[in-house]
C-alpha cells in the first residue's frame, strides 16, 4: 500500500487541526505576499511606466495570469508521478524567488523574464502546497473544508499585506522597489517551508525515489531533466509575451485537450468514481466564469480605482492601488473566521449546503457585488467618482462569493478526484482559473478608456459602468442556472458533500 501522499485516519487528532496546517499556512502566506504584491503593480506599471496602450496591457496581463494558472497542470503531473509534493514546492519557490528579483532590475529585458520565472515557479508551487493540505485530512473528515478555509485565510493575509505594501512602494516610491519587496518575502516563504517540511513525515515524498534518481538521458537523472525542461520553458514564455495574440489558440487548445483527457480517464473508471469526476469537472468549468468576472480586481478595477473612486478619507487621499489590492484579501481575512465556523456549525445541524449549492451562492453574491459598483456609478454620474464606502461594500459581497467557491473548490478537488489524480486535478482546477484569468483580460479590455479622457472622471466613468452592469447580471444568471443543476451534481457526488 502506497502511503506517500495518503492520510491515515488514526493519525488525525480528535479535535482541532493538524499542526502541519499552520506551517503550510505561513509558507503560503509569504509566497502569496510576493505573488499578489507583484501582481498589484503589473497593469498600472505597463500603462503608466512602459506606456503600453490599455488593450495591450490587458492582453499581456491576461496572458501572464493565464500562464500562471496553466503551469500547475505540468507541475501537478510531475509531482504526482515523480517529484512528490515537497520537492515540487521547493523547486517552484526557488524559481519564483529568482523571478521577483529579476523584476526588481530596472532594465527593459527584466520585465518579461521576471514574469516567466514566476510563471514556471508557480506551476510547481501552487497546486502542490494545496495538495499537501489535503493530505492532512481523511476524505470525509468534517474539518477538511474548515481547514482549507483557514489555509485560504493565510493566502489572503499575504495577499493583503503584499497588495498594500508593494502597491504603495511601487506607486508612490519606485516600481522596481515594489517588485524587489515582493522578492524578499518570497524568500521568507521558502525558508518557512524548508524548515517546516520535516514535520510532514511521509506526506508529499516522491512516489518512487529510485525512479526519480534513475538516469534516463546521458546519465542525467529524471529529476534533473524535469528541472531543465522547466527552465527551458522560460524563453518560450518570453516569446509568447512578445506574440500575445497567439494566446487565444494556446489557451482554448489546451482547454480542449484537458477536457478530452479528463473525459478519457473518466470512462476508464468505475461508475462511482466516474460520476464524482464528472461532478468535479462541471464545477471546475463553472469556476472559470467566476474567475473571469472576479479577476477584474487585478485589471480593470485597478484602473477604475485610480480614476473613478473617491479615495479621500478626511484630509487623507489614499493610494488607489494599495486600497484596491488590499480590500479583497482583507475581506477574506475577516470572513474566513466566519466561514471556518459556519460550515462545521451547519454540518452539525445537518444544514450545511452541498458543494454545488455553495458554488451557486458564489455567483449570486458576486453578481450583487458588481451590481453595487454599477449602482454607485449611476448615482454619481455628475462627479464621475463613486464613494469609497460603495467600493468597500461591493467588495464585501464579491468576497462572500469567493469564500463560497475558492476554498471550497480546493477541498472539492481533493474529495472527488481519484487518489492517483489529486495533483493533476488540482492542476486542472488552477487551469480553469487560467482560462478565467485569460477571459478576464478580454472583459477588462472592453473597459479600456481612450487616452484623451483618462484624466476626466466624468467621461471615463461610462466606460466602466456598462460592463460592470453586464458582469452583475451575467453572474446572477449563472448562479440561478447552477441552482437548477444542484440535484444532478449531488447525485453524481454520492456520499461526498
Amino acid at each position: 500500500m502506497d502511503l506517500t501522499n495518503s492520510v491515515l485516519p488514526e493519525e488525525q487528532p480528535a479535535k482541532g487541526h493538524p499542526k502541519q496546517l499552520y506551517m503550510l499556512f505561513f509558507a503560503e502566506m509569504w509566497e502569496r505576499f510576493s505573488f499578489y504584491g507583484m501582481k498589484a503593480l503589473l497593469l498600472a506599471y505597463m500603462v503608466t511606466e512602459l506606456k503600453f496602450d490599455e488593450p495591450k496591457g490587458y492582453a499581456i496581463l491576461g496572458s501572464y495570469a493565464a500562464l500562471v494558472y496553466t503551469m500547475p497542470m505540468f507541475g501537478g503531473v510531475m509531482a504526482d508521478r515523480y517529484l512528490g509534493f515537497r520537492k515540487a514546492v521547493l523547486f517552484g519557490g526557488i524559481l519564483m524567488t529568482i523571478g521577483h528579483l529579476v523584476l526588481a532590475v530596472p532594465e527593459d529585458w527584466s520585465f518579461f523574464y521576471g514574469m516567466a520565472f514566476i510563471i514556471c515557479g508557480n506551476g510547481f508551487f501552487k497546486p502542490n502546497i494545496s495538495s499537501l493540505v489535503g493530505t492532512l485530512y481523511a476524505d470525509n473528515d468534517p474539518r477538511k473544508d474548515s481547514g482549507f478555509s483557514i489555509f485560504y485565510m493565510g493566502i489572503n493575509i499575504g495577499a493583503a499585506l503584499g497588495g498594500l505594501l508593494c502597491g504603495y512602494v511601487g506607486q508612490q516610491i519606485n516600481w522596481h522597489y515594489g517588485f524587489g519587496l515582493a522578492g524578499i518575502f518570497m524568500i521568507a516563504g521558502l525558508v518557512v517551508f524548508y524548515l517546516g517540511s520535516k514535520s510532514l513525515g511521509h506526506r508529499g515524498l516522491p512516489p518512487s525515489p529510485e525512479q526519480l534518481k534513475q538516469g534516463v538521458f546521458l546519465g542525467i537523472s529524471r529529476e534533473v531533466i524535469i528541472y531543465l525542461v522547466a527552465l527551458a520553458l522560460i524563453p518560450v514564455i518570453v516569446a509568447l509575451f512578445n506574440r500575445y495574440e497567439l494566446m487565444d489558440y494556446i489557451m482554448f487548445g489546451l482547454g480542449a485537450v484537458a477536457l478530452f483527457y479528463i473525459l478519457f480517464v473518466a470512462f476508464q473508471l468505475e461508475m462511482l468514481e466516474r460520476n464524482k469526476l464528472f461532478a468535479a469537472l462541471v464545477m471546475i468549468i463553472f469556476s472559470a466564469m467566476f474567475w473571469a468576472f472576479y479577476e477584474q480586481n487585478a485589471g480593470s478595477l485597478n484602473l477604475f480605482a485610480m480614476r473613478n473612486v473617491d479615495m479621500s478619507v478626511g484630509d487623507v487621499n489614499l493610494p488607489a492601488l494599495s486600497v484596491n489590492n488590499f480590500l479583497p484579501p482583507a475581506w477574506v481575512i475577516v470572513l474566513s473566521f466566519f466561514f471556518a465556523w459556519l460550515w462545521p456549525a451547519l454540518n452539525r445541524k445537518n444544514l450545511e449546503p452541498s458543494t454545488p449549492l455553495k458554488f451557486a451562492f458564489s455567483f449570486l453574491l458576486l453578481g450583487i457585488g458588481f451590481y453595487l459598483f454599477y449602482f454607485a456609478c449611476t448615482m454619481n454620474e455628475e462627479v464621475g467618482l463613486i464613494p469609497l464606502y460603495a467600493f468597500v461594500a461591493g467588495y464585501f459581497f464579491i468576497i462572500c462569493g469567493e469564500m463560497c467557491l475558492s476554498p471550497i473548490g480546493l477541498s472539492m478537488v481533493t474529495k472527488l478526484a481519484p487518489a492517483k489524480m489529486v495533483a493533476l486535478m488540482m492542476g486542472i482546477w488552477f487551469f480553469a482559473s487560467a482560462i478565467g484569468e485569460f477571459l478576464a483580460g478580454k472583459i477588462g479590455a472592453l473597459m479600456s478608456v481612450p487616452a484623451n479622457v483618462v484624466d476626466n472622471p466624468v467621461l471615463s466613468l461610462p466606460y466602466y459602468a456598462t460592463i460592470l452592469n453586464q458582469i452583475g447580471i451575467g453572474s446572477i444568471a449563472i448562479g440561478f442556472l447552477l441552482v437548477l443543476l444542484v440535484p444532478l451534481l449531488n447525485k453524481w457526488m454520492g456520499n461526498v458533500r
